[in-house]
């Protein structure tokens, strides 16, 4: 009866070669938690492709039975199966495995993981396996079956697995690869740790045989009460449909009715809202429903826009106080995942000054941003489009979009996200600027309430010695130009800045988007002895009067709240492992450049 009833959804959403669109909000769905322990198989030469399973008796009849890691048993005596995940060892899910195993500190290759759960499915009810991210490329399967594949180590994806699902016991066994690859997203060369796992939360949705699938609810651009976007709904009775869209708090009260597509259009105009601000971060109750479903989010409304050289928050003029984070924990080690390690992150930034983080150089996981959302910190969010990209290679602007469209699709929702950033530090080239703007139009054909931008780098102008500008032709694409520059710390020193101008022609506002210099905690000596807290304090002191002569500057994000572990930096004593540009030490401590900025922001209008 249970097979019969979906065969026609089974024809519409079957399992496929990738994962499936997202839906909006699984933060707040329906869900059973698959984190915890889970088994783990180590595979550098990728054995579990093969069959380890022989039987004597039948594999003549059954040539490839079992195949893969996918959590065979033995049947009989006389079997040979060369993997057991029971006696396996186990590891933490959500986590990386360079972290948690001394063993895998560098490893970098596959691994197969194993999680076993029960569950009493329900006839009235669809089921989705959600990942928030597996680094950087996995093969999942269920029960045995193969449900697909998904590229790129921080966005979040699914499968549907409504029919896959067993009575009670079930097992669920991931291929977990991060090899870096030249055609990949970010390609070979990073300056950052290429953490290995499942790193980030999985969880197991319910929703009923039609449910709202995805919605957008944001202010119209440039409209202060205006409230537009869209509702669309799943399933097969989906025309047609009463759906009510209501903000409690504020009397507000709408019924729509679908196409015949199970979509509806909102275009509401709702006077007296209050405007989510760093200031005041207010955000509504939303509830959307239908005869079947029901879905709450929080949702804070206001708009973000450009005039000429101002970035302008609800209309009036903001400079952003900013600094760049990883998503990495240093007191605990390894990648960030928990809303504690967006909390402590994002607090840090709160108590430096800053209304603005960058998010760099991917999409962080869903807590940062929802957490950036409670406490009023504006979000540059990008994709990892960095340094050299394989830019004619269609596969790679694919899988690059894709990334993109992920990221806009999890958080379009978020007040706080103003910025979506298409890239870092690309030279330049035709190609680049294709591939960039083909990004870019994408993102503003999905979402037209939001700023582009990208980390480009700054050039000299006109054969002058001593001043800078932008020469990207991609600064024509972007709403907000921004680039990265570091003199003082890989050009010349740090009284270098006094001597150098800035001339940027066009009229749009300027984000710097990373300066700095590293320090060793701990570590004091005059000004001009590299590595000690002393040279960066001085920096950031001499940084911050040369850039505040940029005419168009908005605001800057220096380079980087905490240092993070980076295989780039082998200095002894130093580095060791650790890029140390972070005004906070990998063990907690604030350096003194830490003081310098805070001074700047507390005081800056």
């Amino acid at each position: 009866m249970r097979l019969f009833k979906y065969i026609l959804l089974i024809a519409l959403f079957s399992q496929t070669a990738i994962a499936q669109t997202l839906l909006t909000n699984s933060y707040n769905r329906n869900s059973i938690s698959l984190n915890g322990e889970w088994k783990y198989i180590v595979d550098p030469y990728e054995n579990g492709y093969y069959n380890y399973r022989y039987d004597a008796f039948d594999q003549m009849e059954n040539p490839g039975k079992n195949a893969y890691f996918t959590d065979s048993k033995v049947d009989n005596r006389s079997e040979l199966l060369e993997y057991n995940f029971d006696e396996s060892e186990s590891i933490m899910v959500p986590g990386d495995w360079n972290s948690q195993k001394e063993n895998l500190f560098y490893y970098e290759g596959t691994v197969w993981y194993r999680k076993t759960f029960e569950v009493n499915p329900s006839n009235a009810q669809r089921y989705f396996i959600y990942f928030g991210a597996v680094n950087y490329e996995a093969e999942v399967y269920l029960n045995g079956k193969k449900l697909g594949k998904h590229i790129g180590g921080f966005t979040p994806f699914h499968f549907e697995v409504t029919e896959i699902l067993n009575n009670v016991k079930n097992s669920l066994v991931v291929k977990v690869d991060n090899k870096r690859k030249a055609e990949a997203v970010p390609t070979l060369n990073t300056d950052w740790w290429n953490y290995g796992g499942i790193t980030r939360d999985v969880k197991l949705l319910s929703t009923p045989i039609n449910y709202i699938d995805d919605y957008l609810i944001q202010l119209e651009p440039g409209e202060m009460n205006q409230i537009n976007g869209f509702i669309q709904l799943n399933g097969m009775d989906i025309s047609d449909k009463l759906v009510t869209f209501s903000i409690p708090d504020h009397g507000v009260e709408v019924n729509l009715r679908t196409d015949k597509n199970g979509r509806v259009e909102i275009n509401e105009r709702v006077r007296g809202i209050k405007h989510w601000s760093p200031e005041n971060p207010k955000s509504y109750d939303v509830i959307i429903t239908f005869d079947e479903d029901k879905v709450e989010e929080k949702i804070g409304f206001r708009t973000i826009s450009t005039k000429d050289k101002d970035i302008l928050l609800n209309g009036d003029p903001i400079f952003l106080k900013g600094i760049s984070i990883h998503e990495e924990n240093p007191l605990r080690g390894g990648r960030a995942h928990s809303e504690a390690d967006a909390r402590l992150i994002l607090g840090w930034a709160k108590e430096l000054g800053c209304n603005y983080v960058r998010l760099a150089h991917y999409p962080h996981n869903e807590h940062m941003v929802r957490v950036a959302d409670e406490l009023g910190l504006l979000v540059w969010s990008e994709i990892p489009v960095y340094w050299t990209i394989d830019w004619d290679n269609p596969e790679t602007y694919a899988n690059a979009e894709n990334q993109l469209l992920s990221m806009v699709n999890r958080d379009k929702n978020r007040a706080a996200v103003i910025i979506w950033s298409m890239a870092n530090e690309t030279p330049v080239s035709n190609d680049r600027n294709t591939f960039l703007t083909k990004l870019a139009n994408k993102t503003r054909a999905i979402d037209s309430t939001r700023l582009i931008s990208a980390a480009q780098e700054q050039s000299g102008y006109d054969g002058l010695e001593n001043t800078r500008t932008i020469s990207d032709p991609f600064a024509e694409v972007v709403d907000v130009l921004s680039f990265n520059q570091y003199i003082g710390w890989y050009d010349g020193l740090p009284g270098k800045a006094r001597l150098i101008n800035w001339k940027i022609d066009i009229n749009k506002p300027v984000l710097i988007s990373e300066f700095g210099a590293g320090a060793l905690y701990g570590f004091r000596a005059d000004s001009l002895t590299r590595w000690s807290e002393d040279y960066q304090a001085w920096l950031y002191k001499e940084t911050i009067d040369m850039v505040e002569r940029i005419p168009q500057l908005s605001g800057f994000s220096p380079w980087i709240l905490t240092d993070f572990r980076s295989p780039r930096r082998p200095l002894p004593r130093i580095q060791d492992g650790w890029n140390r540009k972070g005004l906070i030490s990998s063990e907690g401590e604030k350096k003194q450049a830490f003081y310098v900025l805070q001074n700047y922001y507390l005081n800056k209008n």
